[in-house]
């Protein structure tokens, strides 16, 4: 049969029953991007923390048993430091009670050596003094003795008290006493005692001590920093310095000398103070390191007329 020729259907035309397509299908995955920003599974979570969240206790209530642990830790941690310390207060009471009985045995134990040198050398000085009384030469070797400070002595003589001035202090200025880094501070120097002994010698002092060591012809007169050593034992102030000899006469010469002066000097210009005073009666121990390298008698020489007295000497 010829007929008419069938008409194709028109694609751009929907069909009636067919769900129209949206004009942005080509853009699924931007479309996507724009609609979903959050992905679901931060969705679910941030939905499951606030239903956890609902569940919790209340902020201040939550905030309050904070503190009150807090406070419980701290107390248990005061409690355990105070139980620490009363342990630790006895052991460390007994240590120090066991370094002051170790102190103590040592001192006793000191003294009864110093009293067995004491004891033996008097008996040495008395051996000798037996010795040289067999030869004839006894009375000699005590004054001898006597004077070099190899024996104890008592007599008549002066008692000269220096010490440092009131407001002495340890000042770094300068001054026309200053020497070695030490400034006019109103202290007692090393040379000021060597000014002090040297002219009660040449007063007439026939045996000196300084805070109780005897002087002798090979005894030095030092500083070491601010303190003054005699014979290298260090000294404290007041600076005591007996000297034997006629009080009254070797007082005024004393006074009347350089040295005298000097002294005076040191009172009116730095503050350093000084007292003198006659004395009916002093003893004075004898050098406690005496070494006697040599001895060579002169001929012709007088004997010395001395107010001090050597201890068991006739």
């Amino acid at each position: 049969m010829c007929g008419m020729p069938q008409q194709r259907p028109d694609r751009s035309s929907p069909s009636p029953g067919a769900a129209q397509r949206r004009p942005d299908a080509s853009m699924s995955l931007l479309t996507n991007v724009m609609e979903h920003s959050l992905d679901d599974g931060y969705a679910q979570a941030a939905a499951r923390r606030g239903a956890v969240g609902s569940s919790r206790l209340p902020t201040a209530l939550s905030g309050r048993l904070w503190l009150a642990a807090g406070l419980v830790l701290a107390a248990v941690v005061v409690t355990l430091g105070a139980a620490q310390a009363q342990v630790s207060a006895p052991t460390a009471a007994k240590e120090r009670q066991k370094l002051i009985d170790r102190v103590q045995t040592e001192t006793r134990s000191a003294d009864a050596l110093q009293k067995d040198v004491d004891s033996l050398r008097e008996t040495v000085s008395a051996e000798q003094q037996k010795a040289l009384r067999a030869t004839g030469g006894g009375d000699q070797a005590a004054l001898l003795g006597l004077l070099a400070g190899a024996t104890p002595v008592h007599g008549p003589g002066v008692k000269l008290v220096v010490d440092d001035a009131k407001e002495a202090s340890t000042g770094d200025g300068g001054g026309p006493r200053e020497s070695n880094g030490f400034a006019d501070t109103g202290r007692v120097r090393d040379r000021d005692m060597q000014h002090v002994v040297n002219g009660l010698w040449a007063s007439g002092a026939e045996a000196v001590t300084v805070n109780g060591q005897r002087l002798t012809a090979l005894s030095a007169i030092r500083a070491a920093g601010d303190a003054i050593l005699v014979d290298n034992k260090p000294l404290a102030p007041p600076y005591t310095v007996l000297a034997i000899g006629d009080g009254e006469r070797l007082s005024k010469a004393f006074q009347d000398s350089e040295d005298g002066q000097y002294l005076r000097l040191l009172q009116s210009d730095y503050g350093i103070r000084a007292n003198i005073s006659v004395q009916k009666e002093l003893e004075l121990a004898a050098a406690p390191s005496l070494t006697v390298r040599y001895a060579k008698p002169v001929a012709g020489a007088p004997k010395a007329d001395s107010a001090a007295h050597g201890k068991g000497s006739k």
